[in-house]
């Protein structure tokens, strides 16, 4: 019978052990801890909690979400409890979990990342970090870290100076070329990358004649962007020698699959869990009903063996 923890799936990112490469995305699962109802928090590859910011954020005006026709926009404006806060409130119920827990960090200046890393640095229950440069620099005039390889290498860089854990660098696809990104992370010391965050999009109410969320764009996520997001994980994993963690429309095992095969070494599990909470555990399930159709000894097999005409 499938399992999420069959030796199947069994893998390592970063010198992490995870029982299965399917990890709960950031900003899809909560703080992790209020999922523990509906699931075994143990059987789940790796969770990476709601992005951490310096001080709590409210977000973005609402309507903040807006279910397209394949996928989902939304503008949530990392709404957030704060660093501080999530050490006090959520890790402790986190540190009772033994599935691996990535602090998913992000901020307005270097000097933000490197103090919500500083704060997580001083406690226990931290596996590693997931940086997400997908956020303008307020200090360089609102420049995005994640389309400039200097002010992305500088981040990168900075905090790795701070952090003793393995760190993963988030990647944006609103870029015209990954690879520069991807070896600039590389290369400033991240241990990891993963891809792609959502991809900048607009809805329209044609009777009004508005945009459909609060904040007018959004991110699209969800089926729509999955094959663009293997093409990328792809070109990513070609580029670089560090793990790559690919997500984006995963949704069912064989998706998972996919991913792997264009390059990854683990995956992320993001709009699916809005309409199934079960399913990071699901499709770990069905990431190894699929190895054992195909005969596949290790999922981890899989990885970077696609082959093009």
């Amino acid at each position: 019978m499938a399992s999420p923890t069959s030796p199947r799936l069994a893998t390592t990112l970063c010198g992490i052990r995870l029982n299965n490469p399917v990890l709960a995305a950031s900003g899809t699962f909560a703080y992790g801890v209020e999922f523990e109802s509906l699931l075994n928090l143990n059987h789940v590859g790796g969770i990476v909690v709601k992005g951490l910011s310096r001080e709590p954020m409210n977000g973005n005006l609402p309507p903040r979400i807006w279910e397209a026709e394949a996928g989902m926009i939304n503008a949530i404006g990392l709404q957030n409890i704060g660093v501080r806060a999530f050490v006090a409130e959520k890790l402790p119920g986190l540190r009772k979990v033994k599935t691996p827990v990535f602090a998913n960090v992000f901020g307005y200046s270097i000097e933000d990342y490197e103090e919500v890393v500083r704060v997580l640095e001083a406690q226990e229950g931290i596996a590693g970090y997931e940086l997400n440069v997908s956020c303008p620099n307020t200090e360089h005039g609102g420049q995005f870290f994640s389309s400039d390889p200097g002010l992305l290498s500088e981040v990168v860089g900075r905090v790795r100076r701070v952090a003793t854990r393995p760190m993963i660098v988030k990647l944006s696809p609103n870029v015209a070329k990954i690879e520069p990104l991807a070896l600039a992370a590389e290369s400033a010391g991240a241990d990891a990358i993963s891809l792609v965050n959502t991809f900048v999009s607009l809805a329209i109410d044609a009777r009004s004649r508005r945009p459909r969320i609060g904040n007018n764009f959004g991110g699209l996520s969800g089926a729509a962007i999955k094959p663009i997001a293997l093409r990328l994980v792809y070109e990513a994993a070609k580029a670089v020698k560090i793990p790559v963690v690919g997500l984006g429309g995963i949704s069912t095992g064989e998706d998972a699959a996919e991913f792997l095969i264009a390059g990854a070494s683990a995956v992320e599990v993001g709009t699916a869990s809005f309409w199934d909470p079960r399913s990071v555990i699901r499709i770990a399930k069905e990431l190894d009903a699929f190895c054992e159709s195909e005969g596949v000894e290790r999922a981890s097999g899989l990885t970077a063996t696609l082959r093009l005409h």
